[in-house]
């Protein structure tokens, strides 16, 4: 078999090889490390295989078991047994030589047949992928590895079954030891991450969070949060939490909450730091105890949803509703026993109220200090009302809570006011919060709060409608306003208000004057 020719000169004495090229692509005449010895005899030392003794003309050679066809200086070749069966193909010739670095040479080897020493068998049924490798290079990178193949009870097999990892997955963690290189996407991103655990690779564990923090949104955080608990990572599961934390009702909406496990779901109805009315918790537990129900195959039925929810129901906070919400929800859904739904209405409406077996800790979904902002600079006396809001839009350059109004209250004196308070998306024209409450005032031109039931979030460079509808006597309102707020944070940032007039009937209000002189927030 004869192949492209070329020539070494060692001590005056011309060797031409034919390079026959093995099928692992190596190159093997190292003639740089021949040695000519006197009466025609040269020591070839090439490889790390046997050294053969074979007959070539006069002289004798001392030859690797992979040198096959080497033409002496006369042309006559060497007689060598014939080639072992299926090593006749075309292998890849020199391919070292191409390669710079220790990195590129490793990387080519990837997937790769060549110098394999192992086989994996990877997946389950007809997903199975042979997958060849090198037994040094995954020991280098896995300790696990490293055992498997040189422990104390390492394999001896040429093959091995790996049926708990998906081919995917596995040629991820692969790519990785042998490249340092990163290759995960949505689909495959968990299943990378079991598997760089399964083999104690750290480093593509690292990427695999980094992969998924990045990702992380209100519609996925309940998905990931059990995927985190699961495989114990602590960095994950608090970040989902935080997300959960500031967008609990989309993170509640979402498909994957009804396929969590009960214990996550516990892990979630502790928490103080949830943003969200405790009517709607409850329905979302309900939710998801019909899902569990259909999982368990048990009839969907006041009592085995009560059966599945377990101690998750003696964390929903049932005396932070309303008696309405109570009345409307709670109370009528057949999972509270009849004593329980008894006790929490006197718990509601009489003093002194009767002990009852939930907590009444207020879920406080806002971290860090309150703030306010005050767009008038002086008051004056008497604005009236007849039933129409008053108006005003507004922009905000960072994503803050609003968690209220300031309000002007009466000039007659002190005096109860019934208001409906309202935040309006401008372009949406969605009402995103809203209450309706009531205040008391003590007659004199201070401003007073009135407070939403739930913090509404604000995002930047949005335009929002704040609404108040106020039943009562004349008050007092604000002059001189300001079409710029700038409220300057203790850490150094700012938080910018821009404040504009609101177009049809808005009571008089405006950025100049009128009502709704402060807006109470938390970055």
């Amino acid at each position: 078999m004869q192949g492209r020719m070329y020539s070494h000169s060692v001590n005056n004495l011309i060797i031409q090889n034919s390079a026959y090229k093995n099928p692992r692509g190596s190159c093997w005449l190292r003639i740089s490390e021949c040695t000519a010895k006197t009466g025609g005899d040269i020591m070839a030392s090439a490889g790390s295989g046997p050294i053969l003794v074979n007959e070539c003309g006069a002289n004798n050679f001392p030859i690797n078991e992979g040198q096959k066809n080497i033409v002496v200086a006369t042309g006559t070749p060497c007689a060598t047994n014939p080639l072992p069966q299926g090593l006749d193909r075309d292998p890849v010739y020199n391919w070292q030589a191409t390669k710079s670095s220790l990195k590129e040479r490793f990387a080519f080897l990837f997937n790769n047949e060549l110098l394999s020493d192992v086989k994996f068998l990877v997946g389950k049924g007809r997903q199975i992928q042979k997958i060849p490798s090198h037994k040094f290079v995954l020991a280098t990178g896995s300790a696990v590895f490293d055992a498997m193949f040189n422990g104390g009870m390492a394999t001896t097999s040429a093959e091995i079954d790996l049926p708990d990892v998906e081919p995917a997955a596995f040629l991820a963690l692969l790519r990785f030891l042998y490249s340092d290189e990163v290759q995960i996407g949505p689909e495959t991103v968990m299943t990378t991450l079991y598997t760089a655990k399964k083999y104690a690779v750290p480093a593509l564990e690292a990427h695999c969070v980094d992969f998924l923090t990045k990702h992380l949104r209100a519609d996925n955080a309940f998905m990931l949060l059990t995927q985190a608990r699961l495989f114990d990572e602590p960095q994950l599961a608090s970040l989902c939490l935080d997300t959960i934390d500031k967008s609990t009702v989309d993170a509640i909406s979402a498909e994957g909450f009804t396929d969590i496990d009960i214990d996550t779901l516990c892990a979630v109805l502790e928490r103080d730091t949830l943003s969200i009315r405790e009517s709607r918790l409850f329905g979302a537990a309900v939710r998801w105890a019909e899902a569990e129900c259909q999982r368990q195959q048990l009839a969907d039925n006041a009592e085995n949803k009560m059966k599945v929810l377990g101690k998750a129901l003696s964390l929903i906070r049932f005396p932070l509703m309303t008696v309405e919400e109570f009345a409307a929800g709670p109370a009528q859904a057949g999972i509270l026993s009849d004593r329980e739904v008894v006790n929490l209405f006197l718990h509601f409406t009489v003093n002194p109220k009767p002990h009852v077996d939930y907590t009444d800790r207020p879920r406080c979904c806002l971290r860090g200090r309150e703030c306010s902002v005050t767009r008038f600079q002086q008051v004056e006396s008497r604005w009236g009302y007849s039933g129409t809001s008053d108006r005003v839009r507004f922009t905000v350059n960072r994503r803050i809570s609003i968690v209220g109004l300031g309000l002007y209250g009466s000039i007659h004196g002190p005096t109860d006011y019934q208001v409906n308070i309202q935040i309006i998306d401008y372009e949406k024209n969605q009402t995103v919060g809203q209450n309706d409450t009531g205040f008391n005032c003590d007659g004199t031109s201070n401003i007073f709060r009135v407070m939403f039931k739930e913090a509404i979030e604000i995002l930047p460079n949005v335009c929002y409608t704040l609404c108040a509808t106020l039943k009562g006597p004349d008050s007092h309102y604000g002059t001189k306003g300001l079409k710029k707020v700038i409220y300057e944070l203790p850490t150094g940032g700012k938080t910018c208000f821009n404040f504009f007039s609101s177009p049809g009937n808005n009571n008089g209000t405006s950025v100049e004057d009128g009502q709704i002189p402060e807006i109470i927030f938390h970055t």
